[in-house]
């Protein structure tokens, strides 16, 4: 089973509330996206802890439901 564009998206937010959320279908797949994430809860961390804390929403979707995703984080 897959995820979709909403339910990457819906998960990312309900981890980080005030994240404005970007999601692209990389090839059309539904495996490959790539996620612009932009929240004030990444001030003061390392581009390490940002994408962990994006991973840490889609709780343990990432590898099973979801087989890629490349993320990008802004504060």
């Amino acid at each position: 089973m897959t995820m979709d564009l909403k339910d990457i998206e819906k998960h990312i937010k309900e981890g980080l509330p005030d994240a404005i959320v970007k999601i692209e279908d990389l090839a059309g797949d539904g495996n490959h996206y790539s996620a612009t994430v932009t929240s004030k809860e990444f001030s003061g961390k390392s581009k390490i802890e940002q994408h962990k804390m994006v991973y840490n929403s889609l709780k343990g979707k990432m590898g099973n439901e979801l087989h890629a995703l490349a993320i990008k984080t802004k504060e």
